[in-house]
């Protein structure tokens, strides 16, 4: 049994509207033991003294690709797997460094990866895997030429590509789901609209029919967990949720009618703000096409109007990035993005209890309560007085704890083997 406290913290639940002030924050183990008002009477314990920093859930990005190691994928179609995941491995430690203690992959994470992560093997965040996206024929996934009448996705001469996987009809969708859940899927992605980064369908396009949507939604019920729709437009977003779709990706196109929509029907939306802004800055010199960078601009318009809708809608909102390749390292600026419209707190919100409640692991990831796993960061500041202090490469968060152990510390730590400080008052 080992033992942490992390002393006179201010502390953010994840889940209050206030911060707790001047607390102790015990760690048994893997888990949050307690959390007392000023001292906790604990031995045989590392104590650490935040000095008043800001504790915070460990955060959780809801949308990443681990394997998206360069923005431009056509340059990783000839890469074998192997190389692929040496390639990664940095990326997915940098993640950890900026205080993601878990993210969501929604296209090419498979269960090696997460077992990898779970064992740790390698540092990274813990990963929610679901696979290769599904697309049909002609849809987002689908990035063959319009000469290429083979069966190849990826252009590879064996046809394979893990990131997606062409289905069409019903039948073919009832077995590709139950095929990658039984391969290890958290959950499913399917892409329900057109998107940015495909040359050959427009944004606004609807794609997959209700049936086959209905029946991912179906099927991954039975089993428990739920489908990632990659949408834009309100059309392909009620098509959706409308059909048992849980989280929808990107929405930058509704409108308030669609947020409310969504809302009503206990779904979620997870906007991916900071991946256009950031590409369309970088997109001409990494060889992105004028189609694609037209396309950057276009949904940019639309995402700050889709954040307003969502907020006064009091529609749920998790947290993703989506960043490819070497767009990566603006991660957390999507904090940044995100204030101008929401409130700081409903920011961080979205990054720890929502994004928790989307992975159905409430009360166990994205809060600071007894029971739950231990992965906190502290930050130096206050992110509600300045969020931006969450921005970078983890330059302002003096502890990154994942599951229990100290991934980061850079402040003393002393080891006590008495009980020390009597508590001030009965454990929350």
């Amino acid at each position: 049994m080992s033992i942490i406290v992390l002393r006179n913290a201010l502390l953010f639940d994840g889940r209050s509207d206030d911060l707790q002030d001047d607390v102790d924050i015990v760690v048994e183990d893997n888990r949050v033991r307690e959390i007392v008002d000023g001292r906790a009477s604990v031995g045989n314990a590392t104590e650490i003294d935040v000095e008043g920093r800001t504790v915070l859930p460990g955060l959780i990005d809801a949308h990443v690709h681990v394997f998206a190691v360069h923005l431009n994928a056509y340059r990783t179609k000839d890469y074998p797997l192997t190389y692929l995941t040496v390639l990664a491995l940095p990326r997915i430690k940098a993640m950890l460094d900026r205080g993601f203690t878990t993210v969501r992959d929604v296209a090419g994470g498979d269960f090696g990866i997460k077992d990898a992560l779970a064992r740790n093997l390698i540092p990274g965040p813990r990963a929610f895997v679901g696979g290769p996206g599904l697309t049909q024929t002609g849809g987002h996934g689908d990035h063959r030429s319009r000469t290429d009448s083979s069966d190849d996705l990826c252009g590879c001469a064996n046809g394979l590509d893990f990131t997606r996987r062409l289905v069409d009809g019903p039948d073919q969708m009832r077995l590709a789901v139950r095929d990658e859940l039984r391969k290890g899927a958290d959950h499913i992605k399917v892409m329900a609209s057109g998107g940015v980064g495909s040359p050959h369908d427009a944004i606004d396009d609807c794609q997959f029919s209700e049936e086959e949507l209905r029946i991912a939604a179906e099927e991954t019920a039975l089993r428990g967990t739920y489908v990632a729709a990659h949408t834009y437009g309100s059309k392909a977003v009620q098509r959706a949720v409308g059909n048992g779709i849980r989280t929808v990706e990107h929405c930058n196109l509704i409108d308030e009618e669609t947020a409310i929509f969504v809302r009503d029907h206990n779904a979620f939306v997870v906007p991916t703000m900071v991946c256009y802004e950031v590409t369309e800055r970088h997109g001409d010199d990494m060889g992105l096409s004028p189609v694609v960078m037209e396309k950057l601009r276009y949904v940019i318009e639309g995402g700050l109007r889709m954040l307003e809708y969502c907020a006064r809608s009091g529609t749920n909102m998790g947290f993703g990035s989506d960043l490819m390749g070497e767009m990566e390292f603006a991660q957390a600026h999507e904090f940044v993005i995100r204030a101008q419209v929401q409130k700081p707190i409903d920011v961080l919100r979205s990054a720890t209890s929502i994004n928790a409640e989307i992975l159905n692991r409430s009360g166990e990831l994205g809060c600071v309560a007894p029971g739950a796993l231990a992965d906190m960061v502290v930050v130096d500041g206050n992110p509600l007085d300045d969020i931006a202090l969450l921005d970078g490469q983890g330059e302002n968060l003096s502890v990154i704890m994942q599951d229990g152990r100290l991934y980061k510390n850079r402040l003393p730590a002393r080891e006590v083997s008495t009980a020390t400080s009597a508590p001030a008052s009965a454990a929350h």
